[in-house]
């Protein structure tokens, strides 16, 4: 055996070969070999899960915003009075700006919606067609009619899918809209309504707004709810939805005073700090089972430290001090936890990349449906991998599998040769 040392040394440091050496399966107890083995698939494991279920989670939240971004506009002018007058300097002014690609006036108004006998509360947009495509992707996921088909002065309107379902209205239907704005006659006070021909049917894939936006042009619902030339604000599109939330700050100081400027998060708020809450509490459960992976370690390390003892208290008898004990077992503690990692690392990475091809493969061989169309408004498992959160992940897992080693280090260090060697 010190003959093996001494040429080791000639290779590599002293430590760093014997805590190699005893990392291989000996002669005398394969079962430590194989408590090792199962360390290092533990946290490869671990590694691999997290990387995948942050990845989906990232998916799921890009396709949900994307979806969003697609009706709800990335930011927002508004009048801190209700309603915005000289709205039309307004949208040239902001269309010259720098990280705005669009700028479209619109109406927002709350309203009832009635036909064949179904009733259905909405918010109602007046938008000017030729804008609003500027500003959203609803004239692109038309299931019938067009975005276009609102002209004013035809009393046309365009509904959600759902929101249709509900009414009983198809194209061509006329309902009734009821506005919360009474109007005075000599009779007394009566509700204003006003009929309108469903011109289009659309589907965002956002329940949100298939069940509860309606269309119309903007002169027809300045009409109905007195907004007269008013518009509710500006909806803004800018070249990165990231950048747009700092959109409010960057206007600020060139908007003339009585406006402001709402970025798209502020619309979503609780969604999204509910998705992020989500996420890290996903993230903590499941770098726990890493925790419980790498501390796997702690075991195979006390059951090495017991069958080396004698071994250990030789090393120490020839003058090897405490420290580079330590040192032996952290090396091995360690290379079993490097192992882990990096096989979580590439097994994560490769599984996160192509988590819906897998999925899709699954579902066919088993005839079964993982996201029903039916049930799900997003049917498939996106997946969106970065790289910095699978780095963050590998650095975490590498220092709990090292922090694992250094109580049975320790306790190797404090090994007594007379002792062990007494009955040896």
């Amino acid at each position: 055996m010190m003959i093996g040392i001494i040429r080791g040394i000639m290779f590599k440091p002293l430590q760093v070969y014997i805590g190699l050496r005893y990392t291989r399966a000996k002669r005398r107890n394969h079962f430590i070999s194989f408590i090792s083995l199962t360390s290092i698939t533990g946290v490869a494991l671990g590694v691999a899960a997290l990387i995948t279920v942050l990845s989906v989670m990232n998916g799921f939240e890009k396709e949900l915003r994307e979806r969003i971004l697609g009706v709800t506009s990335h930011a927002t002018v508004v009048a801190q009075g209700g309603k915005l007058v000289e709205w039309g300097e307004l949208v040239n002014q902001l269309e010259g700006h720098y990280d705005i690609i669009g700028a479209a006036p619109f109406i927002r108004a709350e309203g009832m919606l009635t036909h064949r006998g179904a009733v259905n509360g909405s918010f109602i947009r007046g938008v000017l067609p030729d804008q609003e495509s500027k500003v959203s992707v609803v004239g692109e996921q038309m299931l019938v009619g067009s975005l276009h088909s609102l002209r004013p002065g035809e009393w046309n309107v365009i509904l959600g899918k759902e929101l249709a379902a509900t009414l009983h209205a198809t194209m061509g239907d006329r309902i009734t809209i009821v506005a919360p704005q009474p109007s005075t006659s000599p009779a007394g006070i009566i509700p204003r309504l006003k009929r309108f021909t469903v011109s289009g049917i659309f589907e965002i894939g956002m329940n949100e707004y298939d069940s509860a936006l309606a269309l119309m042009h903007m002169e027809e619902a300045a009409h109905l709810f007195k907004f007269d030339a008013a518009v509710t604000g500006v909806r803004l599109q800018t070249k990165d939805p990231y950048r747009a939330l700092l959109l409010p700050n960057v206007l600020a100081g060139e908007l003339p005073p009585g406006l402001v400027t709402f970025d798209w998060s502020y619309y979503h708020q609780n969604f999204y700090r509910a998705l992020k809450t989500e996420k890290m509490v996903m993230f903590v459960i499941l770098a726990l089972i890493v925790a419980v992976a790498a501390f796997n370690i702690v075991s195979t390390l006390v059951m090495v430290v017991t069958d080396k003892r004698a071994e250990v208290a030789i090393l120490r008898t020839l003058g090897m001090p405490p420290g580079d004990v330590m040192t032996i077992f952290i090396v091995q503690g360690t290379l079993i936890g490097v192992a882990g990692v990096m096989l979580g690392m590439l097994g994560g990475v490769a599984l996160a990349s192509n988590i819906e091809a897998i999925v899709k493969f699954i579902e066919l061989q088993f005839d079964y449906d993982f996201l029903p169309p039916s049930v799900y408004y997003i049917s498939d498992l996106p997946s969106d991998m970065r790289w910095a959160e699978v780095i963050r992940i590998s650095v975490i897992a590498f220092f709990l599998c090292v922090a694992a080693t250094l109580y049975p280090a320790w306790q190797a260090a404090r090994t007594q040769p007379a002792e062990a060697l007494r009955y040896e």
